[in-house]
This record gives structure tokens, sequence and C-alpha cells, in this order.
């Protein structure tokens, strides 16, 4: 492993302070996400409330993220991400008010998720896009992308165990209080940024135009295409499975919240340890080989582990599903990113909102219906099978299109052939 090369995105100033600053506010963040999901469990003992709040959370995204994507492509984004982050601040206050007055209900959370849903729609492309304006050396792009997925992935280790410690012995309050004062780094961060001026497009189209540019692009690039429908199928029926394990934690293991936390961390310890072999692979490695082999990890994970009662051995293969879990969101990212030109980048990341954040609120009220009907366990491994399933056509689909670009290559290799000794003297 070249130290270097893994962290070669950290020559760039701007990046730096991007992942110093996010680092900082996404452990708040999953801080906040494990302790919205124990409270409704708690007062709701419901896996189907489970699905509609995160439902709520994620589904705004779905519903505005092109909207978002034109917004990213029209206006300054690093101004886009200051707003959408001072929101959030306000919406992490809001929610630390209303629990440490005692003035909370179920759908006042809800309601609260809503508007955190509403602001992704805008700020998921915007920080998206704004990575590559980060990155000086563009070169460095896929490196930028895998830290920035190593960093989320790291502060999900760290946050969802520090919120179980802080939920058993401080109370929910806390949690929220903390995420809102993390939000300060990240809004530092983006102030103390020296990026290029913005020069403004003039635009000559309006809203639903470009919209309508995108979906076209869409079109004539079926590579981005079919990344996308793969996000969206695991998005939909598999990435879900993380909002059924607080009943893991306390009816099938009897733990608390702390056991909810150390279960969500070794999930993301598994997903760390993806984003840390992706950050090391070297430019021009088979990314879309990678992301097959990861997806019939993440099956495997989820098949062992949903029936499993051995406490220790659930968690390694916990582990293992993270690990795998890590390549749909990071490798779809990167695919992406790297392939898009810049006039678009902001409204294909806006794409890529929709399949992962649009399709995971869907699927969590499916799995929680589903989950309701035949059991949590039963649930994750049909998951499970699901993810096997699309890994194995993924390595079809891969295997069809090498034989169908050598039988191209031999074919322009004859004509070139049959040219030439056309052209040889009789």
């Amino acid at each position: 492993m070249k130290i270097d090369s893994t962290f070669s995105a950290f020559k760039s100033r701007n990046f730096r302070l991007f992942f110093s600053g996010q680092a900082v506010s996404l452990v708040g963040t999953w801080m906040q996400r494990t302790a919205v999901s124990w409270i409704i469990y708690t007062l709701t003992h419901s896996t189907l409330i489970l699905g509609i709040t995160a439902f709520a959370s994620l589904f705004p995204s779905f519903v505005l993220s092109l909207v978002g994507g034109v917004v990213s492509d029209r206006y300054n984004r690093h101004k886009v991400l200051l707003v959408t982050q001072i929101a959030s601040m306000i919406q992490a206050a809001l929610l630390a008010i209303m629990v440490l007055t005692n003035h909370y209900s179920v759908w006042g959370i809800i309601v609260l998720s809503v508007i955190l849903g509403i602001v992704n729609a805008f700020d998921v492309p915007a920080r998206q896009s704004l990575v590559y304006e980060m990155v000086d050396d563009k070169a460095d792009l896929a490196n930028a992308l895998a830290l920035n997925s190593s960093m989320v992935t790291f502060s999900r280790i760290v946050g969802p165990p520090i919120a179980g410690i802080i939920l058993a012995q401080f109370g929910n309050g806390i949690c929220f209080v903390l995420n809102a004062l993390s939000f300060v780094a990240v809004i530092f961060s983006l102030l103390q940024m020296r990026l290029p001026d913005y020069h403004p497009n003039p635009h000559t189209k309006n809203v639903f135009q470009e919209m309508r540019e995108g979906f076209t692009y869409l079109k004539q690039t079926p590579s981005i295409t079919y990344i996308l429908i793969m996000l969206a199928l695991v998005s939909l029926f598999v990435l879900p499975f993380g909002n059924l394990m607080p009943v893991y934690a306390e009816q099938i293991f009897k733990g608390n919240a702390r056991t909810f936390g150390v279960i969500d961390g070794v999930i993301a310890a598994g997903s760390f340890a993806a984003a840390v072999f992706l950050a090391t692979l070297p430019s021009g490695s088979n990314l879309k080989k990678v992301l097959a082999v990861n997806t019939l990890i993440f099956g495997s994970g989820l098949v062992l582990f949903s029936h499993q009662g051995n406490y220790w051995l659930f968690l390694v293969f916990c582990a293992m599903a993270g690990y795998g879990m890590m390549s749909q969101i990071t490798i779809s990212n990167t695919i992406l990113q790297t392939t898009v030109i810049p006039a678009m980048r902001g409204r294909v990341v806006s794409f890529y909102a929709m399949a992962f954040f649009g399709m995971m609120p869907l699927g969590g009220l499916l799995i929680g219906a589903i989950s309701h009907l035949i059991g949590t366990q039963n649930t994750i491994l049909g998951e499970g099978i699901i993810a096997l399933i699309i890994g194995l056509v993924h390595l079809r689909f891969l295997k069809i299109n090498r034989k169908k670009y050598k039988m191209m290559r031999e074919q322009v290799q004859a004509a070139t052939d049959l040219e030439l000794s056309d052209l040889s003297p009789s």
C-alpha cells in the first residue's frame, strides 16, 4: 500500500478543510440518527413506524433532488452548501429543544425528519459536486471520493456507540445538542476555503428544461443509467436492513441502547474497511467488477447473520455485510463522478440521490411492513438473497459486455487487416 497515493487528495487544501469539518459534523449526524431510531422504537416497538420514520427523512430527497441538482448546476455550490448546513443545524437545535423540554412525540420527530429530508435534497447534489472543485488535481478525484466515504463510515463507527452511551447515561436530548454544535465545524471549514471565483452562467432555459436535459443525458449514456438502476434496486430491497437493527438489539439479544449502538458501529466498521480498501485501489481498476463482487459479499453477510443466535458471530457477519454495503454507495458515486461531463454533474448527482435516498425510504416502508408479517429475521434473509441475485446478474452483465467488446475489437482488427491487405502491392 502506498501511503502517498492513498491520501493523495489531501494535497488539496480545500479538500483537507472539507474533510476535517465534515468528520466532526457527521459524527453528530450519526448520533442523531441513532437517537431518533431508538426513541421511535422505544415509544412504539413497531418496525413499521421505524420504516415510516426513515421514509419521512429520506423521501423528500427523492421528490426534490432533481430540483436540487438543477440548483447545484445553476448557482454557487459553495453558498448553497453553506445555506443547507445552517438549515441542518437549526433542525438539530429544534429537535434538541423539543426533547429536552419533554414536548416531543413520534409525529413531532417525523415532521422534523421531513424538514431535514427537504434540506438534504439540496445539500447532497451541492456537496457531492463541490468535491470536484475542491480537488486541485482532478486525477485525485476518485481518491477524494473514497476518502470522503471512509470519513462517512468512520463517523458511523464512532457516532452510534457514542450515542448509545449518551442515551443510556444522560438521556435523549444531549445527542441532539451535540449534533447541533457539530455543524459549527463544517460551517467554519466552508468559510475558510479558497475556491476559484464563481462566474455564473447565463440561464437561457427554465428549471424544467434543464431537468429534461438531465433525462436526455441519461438516455445517451447507458453505462451511467445501468449503475443508477442497480443502486436503486439495492436501495429499495436491501439497504433498509439497517432499520431493523433495534429489533436485534432489544428482542433477539435482549440488550439496550448501548447494544444497538455497538451493532450499528460494527456494521460501520465493516464499511470503513471497505472504504479504506477502495482508497488504496490503483487508478484504472475495474470498479464495476469490484462492485459486483462486493454485492455478493453484502448478500452473504445478510444471509449469515439473519438467523444467527450467537452474538459474537452475529457481529462478525454484520461487519461482513457492512463491508459489502459500502461499495453500493462509494463505487456508484465514483463511477458517476468520473464519467459525467462537468455541465451535468449536479443533475447526475441528483439522479444518484434519487436512486439512493429516494428508494431507501420506499424500501424502509416495504421492509417494515414485510417484517411485520413474516418476522425480522426472515425479512433480513430475504434481503440477503435479493442482494446475491443482483450481484450475480451484474457479473453476468459484465461478462456479456466483455464478450461484446472482444467481438467488436476483433471485427475492427479484421477490417483493418483487410484494408491493409488491399493496400499492399500485389
